[in-house]
């Protein structure tokens, strides 16, 4: 039985930070609850309320701004101080962002297909997002089938995929961990799921999303002007290239 690790970067959004911690608090697993969050520079409130909240739940909590000024986001470290830990204790690693609540279901099903031997030499696994009404979110639209579609081919429980798994509830095996060295990510970007992806395929792992395995998303908790990508998108990426900002 492999360890298991599950961070969460946070970035202010205290609210849904603490919904997150709690269905993974309330988890149902067969090995030990391992469980760190990175406090990304939040403001002094949302910092107070994560050093409390570690108090009473127990999970390890890791202020950035003790580590580095480098301003937010800091995601590049995030990885880098995950991937470094894991491979020490030869774990898994699981992301589960600050804006995603999972079932105490969620982490055991994707452990079990893991390492039951259906998901063959696997470098990422993702359950899919849902909403508030239980539709296929963002980043999964792709995902999503037509009632006819439905009629005509049923949905299979898992599908292996070439399309980018985002982090919003994102496993990364340790055999990926021991492939890649997070190191060598781009200091000039500001996320990396899309590139992680690829690199997966790029080294020969398979890439799998769950669609029998949901979360509810709420998009964007801590950066709420990234949600002009749905309502004003020209206003979002005019925002994005001129304040260089969501690098991808």
């Amino acid at each position: 039985m492999q360890n298991l690790h599950i961070i969460t970067p946070v970035k202010n959004s205290p609210d849904t930070t603490r919904r997150t911690v709690e269905c993974i608090m309330a988890s149902q697993l067969d090995r030990p609850l391992d469980y760190t969050i990175y406090n990304d520079f939040s403001s002094p409130e949302t910092t107070q309320a994560l050093t409390r909240l570690a108090a009473d739940k127990g999970f390890r909590l890791v202020n950035l701004q003790d580590l580095t000024d480098h301003p937010s986001p800091n995601y590049l470290l995030v990885l880098q101080m995950a991937q470094q830990r894991a491979l020490e204790e030869q774990a898994h690693l699981l992301i589960v962002e600050s804006d995603v609540m999972v079932e105490e279901k969620t982490i055991q099903q994707m452990l079990h297909f893991l390492e039951k031997g259906d998901a063959t030499h696997a470098g990422m696994i993702a359950a899919v997002t849902i909403d508030k009404e239980g539709d296929i979110c963002f980043p999964y639209h792709y995902a999503r089938q037509s009632r006819f579609q439905r009629w005509l081919h049923p949905r299979p429980a898992v599908v292996a995929t070439r399309k980018r798994l985002s982090f919003c509830c994102t496993l990364l095996t340790l055999q990926l961990l021991q492939s890649y060295d997070f190191h060598q990510l781009n200091p000039e970007k500001n996320w990396f799921d899309v590139f992680i992806s690829h690199k997966s395929l790029e080294l020969g792992f398979n890439n799998y999303l769950m669609l029998d395995n949901a979360v509810l998303h709420l998009p964007h908790g801590s950066r709420p002007w990234k949600l002009l990508k749905y309502t004003h998108p020209l206003k979002y990426y005019w925002t994005k290239y001129t304040k260089g900002l969501d690098k991808i």
